[in-house]
């Protein structure tokens, strides 16, 4: 990434030194990089966008994992690490799901040393010091948001214990760097405080390629369906949809063919010199790719079977292997931007709050529903469900899965609703038997081997230990 070499650049120390939060101490930084004005605080801040872009992150790793752990895609090529993952045998020693925990916990190092610095400099003005310092909070909630859910857990539903939460810079190696995983609610709670910070700091929207006012509501709403609050999940995702600088795009490819659309909320920015992988794991070598990464053929069939379904078109079949695979990133150039929000979440976030309130509110929540499925071509869904709470959500569900196919949502969304295991069951697989996952302590990931080896602190999820 462009401006990983600009400010802070995290190298991490091989399995034979200490675990991946300890980072290269601050003497190891040229004093002529150090943050000190408004020039070097915004290319630090560069830099942790270019954390978040990382392959090992939002740059295609997270999205692969989220897919080949739920129904809808699955491991076709060489890859055994995905392939692990794709039938619920993940080691502690996979090499993706390491990837992710070490480039997440390098986004949050990299946010502490902004936070840390910028806060404490008087040579620039409140209100920069504020987007700055807002915007740096916002990733370091999200990082920690999806280390938790991956490997901690949701509250009730999977995992017992939450993840590191380190928030201050690591600049020299002492007892700090050798943290333990705090509680599963400590960390949401984590989550929750720094949403605060970002939220105080952050107003208004200007462009969908840097974290606003707006992007904090949108992961407000997200945070609290998994904290079961839907009142506030309702309420922030309203905010959003209320906000006129954003509707929801009429073709619905145009999302991803076109850059920073009128739905986009927050969006990755690439070009050609500062690429992506996300198309290359997808696509077969036909066209490009490695093709790794397959839909299931039950899955693919069910969306192209709904004739009238736009998404459907986001789904190609290579005649030459035999497999489907999703083409909502396609540039040959591997430049596509990458979606972490957009406004057809915050919908389909309403709809699931008002079904799940303790009074359920079944004509709003089917009213949001449709909003969805009649951009994508489709009739309204009435029948039973107006009446059955369970069957809204289950339409609910299933609109989920195929609105947000290869942008990271689907397995994390079954663990938080504890519908993993019933869902997951008898998968069929283009090259093995069908799988199913009926360890619950699979929920979660492991921590990778590497840490745990090297920070006696640090304890395993139970089913990998």
């Amino acid at each position: 990434m462009k401006y990983l070499n600009i400010i802070f650049l995290i190298t991490f120390i091989t399995a034979s030194g200490c675990d991946v939060l300890n980072q290269d101490p601050q003497t190891a930084i040229s004093e002529d990089n150090a943050i000190r004005d408004l020039k070097s605080a915004n290319a630090a801040l560069n830099g942790l966008y270019s954390q978040l872009q990382s392959n090992d992150y939002y740059g295609s790793n997270f999205q692969i994992i989220s897919d080949v752990t739920s129904d809808i895609s699955q491991s076709v090529g060489t890859w055994d690490f995905y392939r692990e993952m794709d039938t619920y045998v993940t080691s502690p020693g996979n090499l993706e799901n390491r990837n992710l925990w070490s480039q997440a916990y390098a986004a949050v190092n990299h946010a502490n040393n902004i936070i840390t610095d910028v806060q404490n400099l008087d040579e620039i003005s409140q209100e920069n010091k504020d987007q700055i310092l807002g915007e740096a909070y916002f990733i370091r909630a999200l990082a920690f948001f999806d280390l938790t859910r991956t490997f901690g857990g949701v509250p009730g539903e999977a995992g017992t214990m939450g993840v590191p939460l380190p928030t201050e810079p690591s600049r020299q190696i002492d007892e700090s760097s050798f943290p333990e995983r705090a509680s599963i609610e400590a960390s949401y709670n984590q989550v929750k405080s720094d949403l605060q910070a970002a939220e105080s700091r952050l107003s208004g929207f200007d462009s969908p390629n840097r974290v606003s006012g707006a992007a904090v509501q949108a992961l407000f709403s997200r945070y609290y369906l998994y904290t079961q609050d839907f009142d506030l999940a309702e309420q922030y995702a309203t905010d959003v949809i209320g906000n006129s600088n954003f509707e929801l795009v009429e073709n619905f490819a145009d999302i991803f063919i076109d850059e920073n659309t009128s739905e986009a909320i927050f969006e990755l920015a690439y070009n050609t010199t500062d690429a992506n992988d996300i198309r290359f794991w997808y696509y077969p070598s036909s066209g490009g790719g490695r093709g790794d990464i397959a839909i299931h053929d039950e899955y693919a069939e069910m969306v192209t079977s709904r004739s009238d379904d736009e998404r459907g078109a986001l789904i190609a079949f290579d005649d030459n292997v035999g497999v489907y695979y999703p083409t909502k990133y396609q540039k040959s150039g591997s430049d596509d931007n990458i979606q972490i929000l957009r406004l057809a979440e915050l919908y389909l976030n309403r709809a699931e709050a008002r079904a799940r309130q303790q009074t359920p509110n079944l004509t709003g929540a089917l009213s949001d529903l449709n909003e969805i499925r009649n951009r994508a071509g489709l009739q309204d869904t009435t029948g039973t469900g107006v009446d059955e709470p369970e069957e809204v959500l289950q339409a609910i569900e299933k609109e989920r899965g195929i609105e947000f196919i290869e942008e990271g949502h689907r397995w994390h969304d079954l663990v938080r609703t504890g519908r993993a295991t019933t869902v997951l069951t008898n998968i069929d697989r283009s090259n093995s038997d069908p799988v199913s996952l009926d360890n619950p302590g699979r929920l979660v990931f492991p921590i990778p081997s590497r840490d745990i080896d090297a920070n006696d602190n640090l304890d395993q999820n139970e089913a990998y230990q």
